[in-house]
């Protein structure tokens, strides 16, 4: 099989990266390549606008140029890490992705999706994910994910992180609309639950889109 892209998109601390690193053990486990990546990042030029986009205040840059910046660092990502894994024939899987843009610039900041969609097009071409996996949870819940996250590792919550609820909900109300506009690609996943749980229904939405993998995959 060629090559695919898979992407994890969701509101913040719903628990994308521990499962993206699950799915990807998994994938290494029946022999398949698989490269574990993340935006805004992946790659140097990419990490160094990360730490541009989520440090600071909330107020630090305006939705446009906050845009430019994480499009700017996907370009990069792109072109030097995801496309050339493609092309011989390994897997990736993205926390985060081009509907992230959408959800957070498009809807939470006001741009409007078809402002993302425009930005998108000069800059991605025809560039988009194989699968995309849309974790969804309650805004209550998943910030306290965030804040126990944070003091359990003494780590400073982001300019996302410190957004406040309002924006959270309109972030996750954002994500189901792209899933519901989009139902062939894009899968929404209740990340509500255990670990192994959750990571068991990544697995049956991946066996729905590739049938080969079903009764291979740890836990499936």
């Amino acid at each position: 099989m060629a090559g695919q892209f898979i992407t994890f998109e969701g509101g913040e601390g719903a628990g994308k990266t521990t499962q993206a690193k699950m799915l990807a053990d998994a994938l290494e486990a029946v022999g398949v390549e698989t490269i574990l990546t993340r935006e805004p990042g992946g790659t140097f030029g990419a990490e160094s606008i990360r730490k541009l986009v989520l440090e600071g205040t909330d107020d630090r840059w305006s939705g446009m140029t906050e845009l430019l910046l994480m499009y700017a660092a996907r370009l990069d990502h792109v072109e030097k890490l995801i496309k050339p894994a493609l092309e011989r024939g390994a897997w990736v899987i993205s926390d985060r992705f081009s509907d992230s843009s959408l959800a957070y610039q498009g809807y939470a900041r006001d741009l409007g999706a078809d402002t993302v969609r425009q930005v998108h097009d000069v800059v991605m071409g025809g560039f988009a994910p194989d699968l995309t996996l849309v974790f969804d949870m309650d805004v209550f819940l998943s910030l306290k994910r965030v804040e126990q996250r944070a003091s359990e590792q003494d780590e400073s919550l982001s300019r996302f992180d410190k957004a406040g609820q309002a924006f959270h909900r309109t972030i996750r109300e954002a994500f189901l609309d792209i899933a519901r506009r989009d139902p062939e690609r894009v899968k929404i996943v209740d990340a509500d639950g255990s670990k192994p749980a959750v990571h068991a229904r990544i697995l049956g939405k991946l066996t729905e889109k590739y049938p080969e993998f079903a009764g291979r995959l740890s836990g499936a």
